[in-house]
């Protein structure tokens, strides 16, 4: 402890500290460590109220999305299968239409588009979710 002091709490993951006077070394390898933490996140996470979230982004999924977010994200970077996903939306709607699984595709990639992430088609299988290409 420096001068009795205690040390700071951290509440903020992407917080740190470090006590001066520090060598150069120190300092670039906590900026590192920071960015990694803050920056880092390459795989998409779904939180119970629906937020997903992607690197920094986040974006709010709705009730009706959620089954169908939960699937990808647990599958992340691999094909899901339309069956699953529309036994999914008939949990959540009570119908079973291809009209209702591609409705809720349309709106999911429409809205996880701002956080960087996209819905591919892959022809007579299902669908991957992955980042998106700019």
């Amino acid at each position: 402890m420096e001068a009795g002091n205690d040390a700071p709490v951290c509440v903020d993951p992407t917080e740190d500290w470090i006590r001066a006077p520090a060598p150069r070394g120190d300092v670039e390898a906590r900026i590192q460590a920071l960015a990694q933490r803050a920056y880092g996140r390459q795989t998409p996470t779904l939180d119970a109220t629906g937020i997903l979230y992607f690197g920094t982004d986040s974006v709010a999924i709705s009730d009706t999305q959620m089954g169908i977010m939960e699937h990808f994200v647990a599958h992340y970077g691999e094909v899901v299968y339309r069956s699953e996903l529309e036994q999914q939306v008939s949990k959540a709607t009570g119908k079973i239409t291809r009209n209702a699984l591609d409705l809720q595709i349309m709106r999911l990639r429409r809205r996880i588009a701002s956080v960087g992430l996209s819905i591919c088609t892959v022809w007579g299988r299902g669908y991957i979710l992955e980042a998106a290409t700019t």
